[in-house]
């Protein structure tokens, strides 16, 4: 069982990825914005971190590049709806600042699934 990580302002949106996440039998564990990551990679080790772009307090850019600097071994993916700039310039800068993946939200379940499976090399 893989440990993901899943960091999201919107509570709504945090608690469906969660709950996908964990009926397909993952351990999941949860940060409502980058600032709270810090904490979360201090307990129990984490596989796969999914984080959104656009946050409160520290964004998902910021989160990323932090992730990759304290633990380079943690996949990433990036997701973002919007913003300024378009969701497509916000992920594709999620890709060049260490995500391994990126989701255009809103997205599917089987979009999520795939993305998990593929990084956590998870074979159907």
């Amino acid at each position: 069982m893989s440990h993901i990580l899943v960091v999201e302002d919107s509570e709504d949106l945090r608690y469906i990825v969660k709950d996908i996440l964990k009926k397909a039998g993952h351990d999941v564990s949860e940060a409502c914005d980058g600032s709270e990551v810090s904490q979360a990679l201090a307990g129990k080790p984490i596989d796969l971190v999914v984080t959104d772009i656009l946050m409160p307090e520290q964004e998902g850019i910021q989160t990323i590049v932090q992730i990759r600097r304290s633990n380079p071994d943690i996949k990433i993916i990036g997701m973002s709806g919007g913003g300024k700039g378009g969701a497509d310039h916000y992920l594709e800068m999620a890709r060049e600042f260490g995500a391994h993946a990126t989701m255009l939200k809103p997205f599917k379940k089987s979009q999520l699934l795939e993305l998990v499976d593929e990084l956590l090399g998870v074979s159907a």
